[in-house]
Protein backbone atom coordinates (compact mmCIF):
# COMPACT_ATOMS: atom_id res chain seq x y z
CA UNK A 1 0.00 0.00 0.00
CA UNK A 2 1.18 4.04 -0.49
CA UNK A 3 2.66 5.35 2.32
CA UNK A 4 1.12 8.13 4.21
CA UNK A 5 4.08 9.21 6.39
CA UNK A 6 7.96 9.25 5.51
CA UNK A 7 9.81 6.43 6.86
CA UNK A 8 12.51 9.32 7.23
CA UNK A 9 10.93 10.83 10.05
CA UNK A 10 12.18 7.77 12.25
CA UNK A 11 15.26 8.06 11.32
CA UNK A 12 17.61 8.49 14.04
CA UNK A 13 20.89 10.13 12.39
CA UNK A 14 23.36 9.56 15.65
CA UNK A 15 22.02 6.89 18.26
CA UNK A 16 22.73 6.38 21.93
CA UNK A 17 21.83 3.80 24.47
CA UNK A 18 23.15 2.42 27.15
CA UNK A 19 24.22 -1.39 26.96
CA UNK A 20 23.92 -3.76 29.72
CA UNK A 21 27.95 -3.62 31.57
CA UNK A 22 29.83 -6.99 30.08
CA UNK A 23 32.99 -7.97 31.38
CA UNK A 24 35.75 -9.16 28.85
CA UNK A 25 38.71 -9.58 31.00
CA UNK A 26 39.08 -13.66 30.77
CA UNK A 27 39.41 -13.04 27.19
CA UNK A 28 42.74 -13.17 25.38
CA UNK A 29 44.19 -11.31 22.31
CA UNK A 30 47.58 -10.32 20.83
CA UNK A 31 45.86 -7.43 19.61
CA UNK A 32 46.99 -4.55 22.12
CA UNK A 33 44.26 -2.16 22.38
CA UNK A 34 45.26 1.59 23.33
CA UNK A 35 43.26 4.70 24.16
CA UNK A 36 43.67 7.90 23.40
CA UNK A 37 43.84 10.25 26.56
CA UNK A 38 42.83 13.39 26.92
CA UNK A 39 43.84 14.89 30.35
CA UNK A 40 41.94 18.55 30.05
CA UNK A 41 38.92 17.07 32.42
CA UNK A 42 40.30 18.49 35.26
CA UNK A 43 40.73 22.63 36.37
CA UNK A 44 44.53 23.83 35.75
CA UNK A 45 45.63 27.43 36.43
CA UNK A 46 45.91 28.30 32.79
CA UNK A 47 42.94 27.11 31.51
CA UNK A 48 41.78 29.71 34.64
CA UNK A 49 43.67 32.47 33.41
CA UNK A 50 42.86 32.01 29.44
CA UNK A 51 38.91 30.49 29.87
CA UNK A 52 37.81 31.60 33.47
CA UNK A 53 38.13 29.83 37.00
CA UNK A 54 36.87 26.40 36.67
CA UNK A 55 37.21 25.65 32.90
CA UNK A 56 37.63 21.69 31.83
CA UNK A 57 36.17 20.02 28.63
CA UNK A 58 32.87 19.15 30.31
CA UNK A 59 32.47 23.38 29.78
CA UNK A 60 32.80 22.76 26.22
CA UNK A 61 31.26 19.26 26.03
CA UNK A 62 28.04 20.68 28.25
CA UNK A 63 27.51 23.78 26.27
CA UNK A 64 26.85 21.80 22.51
CA UNK A 65 23.76 22.06 20.84
CA UNK A 66 21.70 20.16 18.47
CA UNK A 67 21.91 20.89 14.90
CA UNK A 68 19.10 18.27 13.04
CA UNK A 69 16.51 16.52 14.32
CA UNK A 70 17.55 13.16 16.90
CA UNK A 71 20.77 14.88 16.92
CA UNK A 72 21.64 13.80 20.78
CA UNK A 73 23.46 16.81 22.24
CA UNK A 74 24.97 17.63 24.71
CA UNK A 75 26.26 13.95 25.20
CA UNK A 76 25.84 13.44 29.43
CA UNK A 77 28.32 10.49 31.26
CA UNK A 78 26.56 7.58 32.18
CA UNK A 79 26.21 7.17 35.92
CA UNK A 80 28.73 4.51 36.01
CA UNK A 81 31.39 7.57 35.27
CA UNK A 82 30.00 10.45 35.91
CA UNK A 83 31.69 13.89 35.01
CA UNK A 84 34.82 12.60 36.49
CA UNK A 85 37.74 14.92 37.63
CA UNK A 86 41.03 13.88 36.52
CA UNK A 87 42.73 15.25 39.75
CA UNK A 88 41.27 12.68 41.58
CA UNK A 89 43.60 9.33 41.64
CA UNK A 90 40.23 7.78 42.13
CA UNK A 91 38.68 8.72 38.68
CA UNK A 92 42.07 7.68 37.40
CA UNK A 93 41.69 4.34 38.93
CA UNK A 94 38.35 3.23 38.23
CA UNK A 95 39.05 3.95 34.64
CA UNK A 96 42.44 1.98 34.79
CA UNK A 97 39.70 -1.04 36.29
CA UNK A 98 36.79 -0.33 33.35
CA UNK A 99 39.56 -0.22 30.76
CA UNK A 100 41.03 -3.90 31.74
CA UNK A 101 37.57 -5.31 32.20
CA UNK A 102 37.01 -4.29 28.66
CA UNK A 103 40.06 -5.20 26.53
CA UNK A 104 42.09 -2.27 26.51
CA UNK A 105 45.68 -2.35 26.61
CA UNK A 106 46.74 1.04 28.05
CA UNK A 107 46.37 4.69 27.67
CA UNK A 108 48.23 7.00 25.54
CA UNK A 109 48.00 10.43 27.27
CA UNK A 110 48.27 13.37 25.59
CA UNK A 111 51.13 15.46 26.23
CA UNK A 112 51.68 19.00 26.17
CA UNK A 113 55.37 20.32 26.83
CA UNK A 114 56.88 23.77 25.37
CA UNK A 115 60.25 23.99 25.82
CA UNK A 116 59.95 22.96 29.30
CA UNK A 117 56.68 24.42 30.28
CA UNK A 118 53.79 21.54 30.73
CA UNK A 119 50.06 21.76 30.95
CA UNK A 120 47.55 19.39 31.74
CA UNK A 121 50.08 17.33 33.28
CA UNK A 122 48.10 15.83 36.11
CA UNK A 123 46.53 13.12 35.95
CA UNK A 124 50.05 11.01 34.70
CA UNK A 125 51.76 12.41 37.51
CA UNK A 126 48.66 10.66 39.61
CA UNK A 127 49.43 7.57 37.29
CA UNK A 128 53.01 7.78 38.09
CA UNK A 129 52.81 8.64 41.94
CA UNK A 130 50.40 5.38 42.28
CA UNK A 131 52.08 2.66 40.56
CA UNK A 132 49.06 -0.18 41.92
CA UNK A 133 47.47 1.44 39.30
CA UNK A 134 46.79 -1.07 37.04
CA UNK A 135 47.31 0.27 33.60
CA UNK A 136 49.90 -0.03 30.86
CA UNK A 137 50.77 3.92 29.50
CA UNK A 138 52.85 5.64 26.82
CA UNK A 139 52.77 9.32 25.85
CA UNK A 140 51.80 11.60 22.95
CA UNK A 141 53.58 14.75 22.78
CA UNK A 142 51.03 17.03 21.07
CA UNK A 143 53.42 19.72 19.27
CA UNK A 144 51.42 22.12 18.10
CA UNK A 145 50.56 25.84 19.11
CA UNK A 146 47.78 26.18 21.52
CA UNK A 147 45.23 28.82 20.43
CA UNK A 148 42.38 30.31 21.18
CA UNK A 149 40.71 28.91 18.12
CA UNK A 150 41.58 25.11 19.53
CA UNK A 151 43.24 24.62 15.86
CA UNK A 152 47.25 24.61 16.67
CA UNK A 153 47.78 27.19 13.98
CA UNK A 154 49.77 30.08 14.17
CA UNK A 155 46.93 33.17 14.98
CA UNK A 156 45.56 33.36 18.98
CA UNK A 157 48.38 32.01 20.30
CA UNK A 158 48.42 30.39 23.78
CA UNK A 159 51.32 28.10 24.15
CA UNK A 160 53.71 28.15 21.25
CA UNK A 161 56.03 25.79 19.67
CA UNK A 162 59.28 27.31 19.92
CA UNK A 163 61.60 24.01 19.06
CA UNK A 164 64.86 25.85 20.44
CA UNK A 165 68.44 23.94 19.93
CA UNK A 166 68.20 22.63 23.42
CA UNK A 167 64.57 21.38 23.49
CA UNK A 168 65.49 18.00 21.99
CA UNK A 169 67.54 16.95 25.16
CA UNK A 170 65.06 18.64 27.49
CA UNK A 171 62.53 16.48 26.39
CA UNK A 172 63.85 12.94 26.45
CA UNK A 173 65.25 14.29 30.02
CA UNK A 174 61.79 15.12 31.41
CA UNK A 175 59.95 12.59 30.33
CA UNK A 176 62.45 9.65 31.17
CA UNK A 177 60.73 9.57 34.33
CA UNK A 178 57.72 8.11 32.50
CA UNK A 179 59.42 5.73 30.40
CA UNK A 180 61.44 4.22 33.02
CA UNK A 181 58.06 3.15 34.73
CA UNK A 182 57.48 -0.72 34.34
CA UNK A 183 53.96 -0.07 33.33
CA UNK A 184 55.24 2.49 30.42
CA UNK A 185 54.15 0.67 26.94
CA UNK A 186 57.48 -1.07 24.57
CA UNK A 187 58.13 -3.04 21.80
CA UNK A 188 60.96 -5.23 21.94
CA UNK A 189 61.95 -3.14 25.33
CA UNK A 190 62.17 0.29 23.71
CA UNK A 191 59.92 2.65 24.87
CA UNK A 192 57.27 3.84 22.93
CA UNK A 193 57.08 7.89 21.79
CA UNK A 194 54.09 8.98 19.74
CA UNK A 195 54.28 12.62 17.91
CA UNK A 196 51.50 14.02 16.96
CA UNK A 197 52.71 16.12 14.14
CA UNK A 198 56.17 15.12 13.48
CA UNK A 199 56.14 16.44 9.81
CA UNK A 200 56.30 20.08 11.42
CA UNK A 201 59.77 19.79 13.46
CA UNK A 202 62.46 21.06 12.40
CA UNK A 203 65.05 18.74 11.04
CA UNK A 204 62.98 15.69 12.77
CA UNK A 205 65.35 13.21 11.84
CA UNK A 206 68.14 14.92 14.24
CA UNK A 207 65.78 15.92 17.04
CA UNK A 208 64.74 11.86 17.20
CA UNK A 209 68.48 10.56 16.68
CA UNK A 210 69.35 13.20 19.77
CA UNK A 211 66.56 11.74 21.77
CA UNK A 212 68.09 7.96 20.95
CA UNK A 213 71.39 8.90 21.41
CA UNK A 214 70.39 10.03 25.26
CA UNK A 215 68.67 7.28 26.57
CA UNK A 216 71.44 5.04 25.32
CA UNK A 217 73.81 6.79 26.83
CA UNK A 218 71.51 7.35 30.30
CA UNK A 219 69.94 4.01 30.55
CA UNK A 220 72.18 1.85 28.23
CA UNK A 221 68.60 0.95 26.22
CA UNK A 222 67.66 1.22 22.73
Amino acid sequence: PPRTVSYANFLIPYDSQYQADEKFSGLRTDIKAIAFYLPQFHVCKQNNEWWGNGFTEWTNTKQAKPHFLGHYQPREPHDDIGYYDLSDIESIRKQAALAREHGIYGFCFYHYWFSGERVLEKPVDLLLQNPDVDINFCLCWVNENWTRTWDGLSTNILFEQKYLSEDPINFIRDISIYLADPRYIRIDNKPVIKVYKPHVIPNVKVVFKEWRKWWLENTGGE
